[in-house]
């Protein structure tokens, strides 16, 4: 299909008003419709796309609300997404994440303080049953992006298998901040959605929790080494356009997020802790 040229402009003001590198607007939000408010959610697949469906259900018609849940396997797309304005809101992403997102970026987007889940990370193995086991010079696949590097690397130190240099803030810690590895590791970075897909062809990974869920695994029964969610900053936050916090849907939206029954849904659903309320 073709576009007049002042089609095309008129589309590239609507899609400058409604981004975020704008500014968000308390009237550029969803669309409404008899009383009803549509929001396009944001989400990777699992455990986000099923709260969220669940919130959907059972929650957003009480509200007024209609949710279109819209799901990424590629972490780089959401907010980038939610910036052209093609989404209302996204919840895929911890704070960590999302502050590396807003420098390297400059998305301009809000995020709500009170996060929803923790997904615990963790060490998977196909070939060994035990940190014990690994071998001298064994690989380890970590993940590629800063924010999610860092967390991995903490799980390795925490539990005695590499030391990071001192003064490294753990959260921003990457495969180069490595002073000590005693067992030579050898650190394959790759995407995250991939670690689980090559778990095979590695001693060990550590793996997301979402993308561990996806590849059928349990943090609590697979898992060589567990992340501990007492103090955890990787709370997942719900995101919008900077701007829009105060808009009436969105409000609701944040509000029924946090409903006691999506609590319970979570423990519900994962009770062996893969995933764990933040609220």
């Amino acid at each position: 299909m073709k576009l007049t040229y002042a089609a095309l402009a008129a589309t590239t003001v609507l899609a400058l008003t409604g981004c975020g590198l704008t500014g968000g607007g308390a009237d550029e939000v969803g669309t409404e419709s008899n009383g009803v408010t549509t929001l396009t959610i944001g989400t990777s697949v699992t455990p986000h796309g099923d709260i969220w469906r669940y919130i959907d259900e059972n929650l957003a018609a009480d509200a007024g609300l209609d949710l279109e849940i819209k799901e990424f396997t590629d972490y780089s797309l959401p907010n980038r997404a939610l910036v052209d304005g093609e989404l209302d809101a996204n919840y895929f992403q911890h704070l960590p994440f999302l502050d590396s997102e807003r420098e390297n970026q400059g998305y301009e987007l809000y995020n709500f303080e009170q996060g929803l889940h923790i997904e615990p990370f963790a060490l998977y193995s196909e070939k060994h049953t035990d940190v014990a086991e690994l071998p001298d010079g064994a690989t380890i696949g970590i993940n590629n992006d800063p924010a999610n590097q860092g967390r991995a690397l903490k799980l390795l130190a925490d539990n005695g298998l590499i030391e990071l240099a001192d003064g490294v803030d753990p959260i921003t810690a990457t495969i180069h901040d490595v002073a000590e590895n005693p067992k030579n590791l050898e650190f394959v970075e790759a995407e995250a959605a991939q670690l689980a897909r090559t778990l095979a062809d590695t001693d060990a990974s550590v793996i997301n929790g979402n993308n561990a869920l996806n590849a059928g695994l349990s943090s609590k029964e697979d898992g060589l080494l567990v992340e501990s969610p007492e103090g955890n900053p990787y709370q997942n936050v719900l995101v919008v356009r900077a701007g829009d916090e105060e808009n009436e849907a969105i409000q609701k939206l944040n509000e029924i997020a946090h409903d006691d029954s999506v609590r319970s849904f979570i423990e519900e659903t994962w009770p062996k802790g893969e995933v764990i309320p933040a609220f």
